[in-house]
């Protein structure tokens, strides 16, 4: 005779509150939760907390018991009560030309997309999401597709340039011959709407005693976002870029919808006040080549203008198809001839060498939709976009 429980009445069981992550804390804010959970007195915790930040973000290690140098009681007490544990790493997928793209869930329906680009930068570039999902709705970017979810925190920022050193073998913290040199924040999402963290995340990667990349070799890529550019140079002192594609204000409302509330004319007059500019802290235009659009010598020309007196490089990107674009990318010609317009008025203009293609990872292809669609679908797509 079978029995069966009607559990329908049950109250739920509530699962056990997550522990806090050290790894995603500032230094100030890693010697508070110390104390704050009472593992280390007030008079200790600042020298208790930098030696976890070396731990942490100079030797990358995930578990207490790593920390040799701790006493054993003072680990028990630090694992009982936090937590170093990466986030779930759901695909890893490896372009032909070794661009690496990693989609990672940071907890149930948030997941984003982060990208290794070898040979950009000083070694190599590591491409971060901000938030999941976008606002900004740009029309020729893939990202721009999917719905907002939320901003990262910090700790989630972090985390993805913790899980590509983990994969590149870049712990402890090299010194040399790093092959993460260089920070994009040119993933998913806008930087500017999601400052605090941002910031917080710059502070640690900057960090000298732990994974210690240069400001300089860190780029926050902003859509125009013009009341935020003064408080991100004085808080980040990262280098600036603006994803600009348009010459006036009619095309780049069509491109770039948030130029209606923040136009050409205030744009550029936040970027000419933006702290620290100067032709050593070139302010980087990236400028997507689409073709019949804006890429037409009289395009080429009025950038020119728009751009006279700034310190600046300019970015030519091919644009990168992706399933369900309306647009096309410029001819190969047509890209050089542009670029010899800017070369002449005095501005470096390298064409960005598509990466990644293969795999969607490339510039505004970026989009986590793993809850909805299969990786093998996903997959196909890529290839369909690569043919």
């Amino acid at each position: 005779m079978g029995v069966t429980l009607d559990l329908s009445r049950a109250p739920a069981i509530p699962a056990a509150p997550a522990k806090p992550n050290l790894s995603g804390l500032t230094r100030k804010a890693l010697a508070a939760a110390l104390v704050e959970h009472g593992v280390v007195p007030e008079p200790k915790a600042k020298m208790r907390a930098s030696q976890l930040w070396r731990w942490i973000h100079h030797y990358g290690v995930t578990d207490f018991a790593a920390m040799t140098d701790v006493a054993k009681e003072t680990r028990a007490a630090l694992a009982e009560v936090f937590s170093l544990a990466r986030p779930e790493v759901v695909e890893r997928q490896v372009s032909r030309d070794g661009t690496r793209k990693w989609l990672i869930r940071m907890a149930p329906g948030i997941e984003v997309e982060t990208v290794y680009i070898p040979d950009v930068g000083r070694a190599g570039a590591l491409c971060v999401s901000s938030q999941v999902g976008c606002t900004l709705n740009c029309t020729f970017c893939h990202t721009g597709t999917q719905a907002l979810v939320r901003n990262l925190t910090a700790a989630e920022i972090v985390a993805q340039v913790q899980v590509a050193r983990d994969d590149l073998g870049e712990w402890p913290s090299p010194k040399e011959d790093r092959r993460l040199s260089n920070i994009v924040f040119m993933g998913m999402g806008e930087p500017l709407y999601n400052l605090d963290n941002v910031a917080d995340a710059i502070d640690i990667i900057a960090d000298n005693e732990g994974i210690a990349i240069s400001r300089r070799r860190i780029t926050v890529s902003t859509s125009g976002v013009v009341p935020e550019l003064q408080a991100l140079g004085e808080r980040t002192q990262a280098m600036l870029a603006i994803s600009l594609h348009a010459t006036n204000d009619a095309l780049r409302e069509k491109l770039v919808p948030l130029n209606r509330k923040y136009p050409l004319a205030e744009l550029m007059a936040a970027i000419r006040a933006f702290p620290g500019l100067s032709n050593a802290k070139r302010v980087t235009f990236e400028y997507v080549m689409l073709k019949g659009v804006n890429d037409s010598p009289a395009d080429a020309k009025a950038l020119v203008k728009l751009l006279a007196g700034i310190p600046a490089k300019i970015n030519l990107i091919p644009f990168n198809k992706w399933p369900g674009s309306d647009y096309e990318c410029s001819d190969w010609k047509t890209i050089e001839a542009f670029a010899a317009i800017l070369n002449r008025a005095g501005y470096a203009s390298p064409i960005r060498t598509p990466r990644g293609r293969d795999i969607l990872a490339a510039c505004g292809q970026l989009k986590s939709e793993s809850e909805k669609v299969r990786a093998s679908v996903r997959r196909k797509a890529a290839q369909a976009a690569a043919e």
